[in-house]
């Protein structure tokens, strides 16, 4: 049973209606879907689901522009998911739905060169390469060398062969990149957060939850967005995410970036097959930019997805 702290329970109904708070708080009692993500550089959807259909699993595929997602509506035994032939083989990526939508978002195409400033465990590394078809290149960053093992072991099994992986501190390397004018076609910056939106499949958030967390986290994503926004081309895109609800790790960080940049980023708007509500403008007595409404919030009560936060950027000059 999760025991949300009173603090995060009134923030949330700030940020909700009263009658969408309570549907946020029954949501979040039941577990997770079980989604899954057809990895098309292995085998196609229309053959996944054959051999998924033959061991009797049930499967819905939400979304008939990407026919890659998939959820698993039979019951399954623990852990069955993540141990399966398929799974081991690399075929499909256990991922929940609302973690693929910042790649449906940035889109990826052919011979780009992409910056996964922090790229760990690699769900969307192996997404992004996958919508890629393998050419091109993606720089996959990651500080923490313990998850860079994670990292290479996943996009391994899922015969990523269009990445470089980096360990560094995602300033200093951009930093580097700016400095030797290696610039990127695309960015993603699926920041480190505080978490509140993976509530569902992660009761430790729940205790372990503070402002101090979401003040230091706030700061840090301020100069991980600076950096990375230097090493962009002009007419390039970075989207930023997040998996909470925090406005100080979300629409903060997207006021900074318009106030830092001025004339030199637009914010854009993004289509998704979910259901998305607009950014908010006002927050703890501070107010930003109007166009903070094309920012994407994803909420569990929505979609019976996690959380999840998007904004799109373009770079001008």
């Amino acid at each position: 049973m999760i025991e949300l702290k009173q603090l995060f329970k009134e923030r949330m109904r700030k940020l909700l209606n009263e009658k969408d708070f309570q549907k946020f708080l029954d949501t979040i009692k039941i577990p997770p879907v079980n989604s899954i993500r057809c990895n098309t550089l292995k085998i196609s959807p229309e053959k996944l689901k054959t051999k998924l259909e033959s061991k009797a699993w049930k499967i819905e595929q939400p979304f008939p522009e990407f026919p890659e997602i998939m959820i698993i509506a039979s019951k399954l035994q623990p852990g069955e998911l993540g141990r399966s032939l398929e799974h081991l083989l690399g075929y499909y990526y256990v991922q929940e739905i609302a973690s693929m939508l910042p790649i449906l978002a940035l889109k990826p195409k052919e011979n780009e060169f992409i910056l996964d400033l922090c790229a760990a465990p690699g769900s969307k590394t192996t997404q992004m390469s996958a919508k890629m078809g393998n050419t091109g290149a993606i720089i996959a960053n990651e500080v923490s060398l313990g998850r860079i093992k994670i990292l290479a072991a996943n996009t391994e099994r899922c015969g990523v062969m269009n990445e470089v992986i980096s360990k560094k501190d995602g300033v200093i390397l951009c930093d580097k990149f700016r400095k030797a004018n290696i610039l990127f076609d695309k960015i993603l910056l699926d920041a480190p957060c505080s978490g509140e939106g993976t509530l569902r499949s992660s009761e430790r958030n729940s205790k372990t939850w503070n402002l101090n967390t979401i003040k230091r986290m706030s700061y840090l994503q301020k100069t991980l967005f600076e950096a990375a926004f230097e090493c962009l081309k002009q007419g390039g895109e970075i989207v930023y995410s997040t998996c909470t609800h925090a406005p100080e790790e979300n629409e903060e960080i997207v006021n900074f970036a318009l106030e830092r940049f001025k004339d030199k980023i637009q914010i854009e708007k993004i289509s998704l097959p979910v259901k998305c509500r607009q950014g908010i403008t006002e927050w703890d007595n501070k107010k930003y930019s109007n166009e903070l409404k094309k920012a994407c919030r994803v909420y569990p009560q929505d979609n019976n997805t996690e959380g999840f936060f998007l904004a799109k950027f373009r770079r001008l000059k």
